[in-house]
């Protein structure tokens, strides 16, 4: 096969498909037009009444150096204490219910107000003119609806009959709860009955961090979108807002709170510093004024100078151990898990700074991402692993700056006891001296040391900014993003043609009978020649020399297609069968005889159907004799043949009487004879017989006959006898089969029209139509 004949042949199955998928649906238009009237009113209905929703953005920088935004050097040199950000930890933290809870209690959230409606309550945030607001929202109870009322002249709200006033706490059944005005109230006419609900803050902070859709721009953007749906607009931009200040209140706050550590660090040290240099300089004061020193000599000065420039650095070692002990001590005892990181004054290696820097960096950021995820989660599990690589580094680092320190401290201990040996040719007295300015020299530095420290701390702590800069302040939009007409429709409409799609499907699927040609044509390979209408008529014969019926020229379309299964002059009998009864394989063979006849052909009806006869009632004869008597040998052929009122060409064979074993009569080689004998005498030869199941009739009759029709009863044959119609026509020998489909009706609101209009040129023709009735067009 060529490979455009191969698409050919698929477009033609694809499009026969699709037809009959348009045929099988459109058939039940009046179905699919009563679901979309229900789904289109469902529509109307819900966009009345639903709530519109407005969507409300606002947009802020976070401060990421890996992104491309920090901080200039000017507010570096201010900030000593600021810390880079991640984009997506500051993400998590925006989302976090702290800050939710927080924004619920500042907008007072918690106590809503609604004005009642005839379906639907809505919210009153704009139109209520007062606000509640509830002294400990963290322990607030549930409380469904409470009504109330507001007198505008006397500023006083009544609940049940009792007034409260505004702007005070008032013990109220409901809790501590106070009245303010409403700063967003807009006046309307009209107001329906206002009421307010208590709701647990945590379920309010729950429903906005699950409402909130906080992402970056693009992966390498700091630029950090926050959007939000609130059927008030105005409520939805004051959360935003109020969001955002609260994300900036609490990353101040973190910020400073190191700052405030530090100042007090060095503040406890000078108080100590303090107090040793005023001891000293009281006893340099009690030694001058009981020796009466005035002056030291040039020698005593330059000991002095060497001395207390040894005693200097000595001094600034033991506090630069000092320093090294409390970092030990903080990375060995603090756990790594949040705190504050002592100070480094005087700790000039960089390394140092820079590691502890990091260290503090990784534990605050593990005490923001702890706040919204558990103990297990990937992201903490990955910061407490860099905090322990970290710890490690600064303690090699303390350790090798603390032998440095110590080495250096024991170099100028033995260069001080050199000048200690040089004293004992000065003065006693004068050595005295000596030795008191030398320790006020040194706490005098040190004080002076720690000033400035405090200062730096200060300025760093008064200049500490935000972690983000805002771009654009809350923004709702103009029209409601929910619900859209369009696309409620659309739901509607495919809502409406799934109803009916589905309610078809499960009707067939529950019918377990033929339904349809292009069903049979699924099931089997056996040909369809004919298919007849269900008629509202209850008389049986519906074919006749007059009868121009829809389903009379059925039958004579049938009778053409005889000649596919080469029935003719020389192939002349037709076996007519079903699978069940009441399937028409009787009416079929009469009325197609008779349509037979009328074409001028010499034709026999035999009933062989030796169990259950019916073709004598149908002809509305009697006959006490048939083919039973002649298969005994009781009756001749001759005898048995008989003629009709129909047509002067229709004979009958009846049945006779009903015997009890015909299968074993069939079988004795007389139904041979009989052929024989009127094929002779006759154009055709049509047999009525017993169903295939549960009987063996047809069988043996099909091989002696030159073609068998096959009756399927739309509605009324199974589906399973159907399917398995190929493997029964080779088991029971169905010679030559052909199926006619009876009963035919349209699906679901589709019917056949019997009155059946011809055209003009089939009128034309019936004017040529002889004395029997036959249209010699035909």
């Amino acid at each position: 096969m060529q490979p455009s004949t191969i698409l050919e042949t698929e477009e033609s199955r694809d499009n026969n498909l699709l037809r009959s998928l348009l045929l099988k649906y459109f058939s039940y238009w009046p179905l699919f037009l009563a679901f979309l009237f229900i789904c289109g009113l469902g529509a109307l209905l819900y966009l009345k009444f639903k709530v519109p929703v407005y969507d409300v953005k606002a947009t802020i920088i976070i401060k990421d150096e890996q992104k491309g935004l920090d901080d200039s050097r000017i507010i570096q040199s201010l900030n000593a204490f600021n810390s880079k950000e991640i984009v997506e930890n500051e993400i998590e933290v925006i989302k976090s219910q702290t800050l939710a809870q927080e924004v619920v209690k500042n907008l007072s959230l918690y106590a809503p107000v609604h004005e009642k409606g005839k379906f639907t309550d809505r919210s009153a945030y704009s139109i209520s003119p007062i606000r509640i607001v509830a002294k400990n929202p963290d322990s607030l109870e549930a409380v469904e609806k409470v009504y109330f009322t507001y007198k505008t002249g006397k500023q006083q709200v009544i609940i049940n009959d009792t007034a409260y006033t505004l702007n005070q706490w008032i013990n109220t059944p409901y809790g501590i709860l106070m009245f303010i005005h409403n700063t967003n109230y807009q006046h309307t006419d009209n107001t329906g009955s206002l009421y307010f609900s208590l709701v647990p803050v945590s379920y309010i902070a729950s429903d906005l961090a699950g409402g909130l859709d906080v992402a970056a721009s693009n992966k390498l953007s700091s630029v950090v979108n926050i959007n939000l749906t609130d059927e008030v607009p105005q409520r939805g931009k004051a959360v935003l807002n109020e969001l955002i200040a609260v994300y900036n209140k609490a990353a101040i706050v973190d910020k400073n709170t190191l700052a405030a550590n530090t100042l007090a660090f060095v503040e406890d040290r000078l108080r100590y510093v303090t107090h040793d240099l005023d001891s000293i300089e009281a006893s340099l004061q009690h030694f001058k004024s009981r020796n009466n020193i005035v002056d030291i000599d040039a020698q005593g000065k330059q000991f002095l100078q060497n001395v207390g420039e040894n005693d200097q650095r000595i001094g600034n070692i033991n506090m630069q151990l000092a320093i090294l002990d409390q970092v030990e001590n903080y990375v060995l005892g603090k756990g790594g898990k949040g705190g504050i990181v002592p100070s480094t004054f005087g700790i000039t290696d960089p390394e140092l700074s820079s590691l502890l820097e990091k260290l503090y960096n990784a534990e605050l950021e593990y005490e923001k991402v702890k706040r919204i995820a558990p103990e297990n989660n990937p992201i903490l599990v990955s910061i407490t692993n860099q905090i322990d690589k970290i710890k490690p580094s600064i303690l090699e680092n303390i350790e090798s700056q603390r032998k440095g320190l110590i080495a250096g401290k024991d170099n100028l201990a033995s260069t001080n006891s050199k000048y200690s040996s040089m004293l004992s040719g000065i003065p006693e007295k004068e050595r005295q001296l000596l030795e008191i300015s030398r320790q006020q020299s040194i706490k005098s530095d040190i004080y002076t040391f720690l000033l400035q420290k405090r200062e730096e701390a200060a300025i760093s702590f008064a200049s500490t900014v935000a972690n983000n800069r805002l771009v654009d302040s809350a923004i709702a939009s103009k029209s409601p993003v929910s619900p859209n007409k369009m696309v409620v429709y659309i739901i509607a409409v495919i809502i409406a043609i799934g109803a009916g799609i589905g309610f078809i499907e499960v009707k067939d699927l529950l019918n377990n009978n033929i339904t349809s040609q292009t069903e049979i044509e699924k099931y089997t390979s056996i040909p369809i020649i004919g298919e007849l209408v269900k008629g509202d008529s209850k008389n049986s014969i519906v074919v006749s020399g007059s009868n121009q019926s829809f389903i009379a020229e059925e039958f004579r379309q049938l009778r053409t297609a005889l000649g596919y299964l080469g029935i003719n002059s020389r192939r002349k009998k037709l076996l007519i069968t079903s699978t069940i009864s009441a399937e028409g394989k009787s009416f079929v063979a009469v009325n197609l005889a008779i349509s037979l006849a009328l074409a001028n052909k010499r034709v026999v009806l035999i009933d062989l159907d030796l169990r259950r006869p019916s073709l004598a009632t149908m002809l509305n004869v009697s006959y006490v004799e048939g083919i039973s008597q002649y298969l005994k040998g009781e009756r001749e052929i001759e005898s048995i043949i008989k003629r009709t009122d129909y047509s002067n060409n229709l004979f009958f064979i009846p049945s006779g009487p009903v015997m009890s074993n015909p299968s074993e009569l069939l079988l004795n080689g007389k139904i041979e004879e009989l052929f024989t004998y009127l094929e002779g005498l006759f154009d055709y030869i049509v047999v009525d017989t017993s169903p295939v199941n549960p009987v063996t009739d047809a069988s043996i009759l099909s091989p002696l006959c030159d073609a068998t029709l096959y009756i399927v009863r739309q509605g009324v044959t199974p589906r399973m006898f159907v399917q398995k119609l190929d493997k029964y026509s080779r088991i029971k020998s169905l010679k030559n089969v052909a199926i006619v489909l009876n009963g035919a009706k349209g699906k679901g609101f589709r019917k056949y029209d019997e009155s059946y209009s011809y055209g003009y040129s089939y009128v034309e023709n019936r004017k040529n139509t002889n004395a029997k009735g036959v249209s010699k067009t035909l």
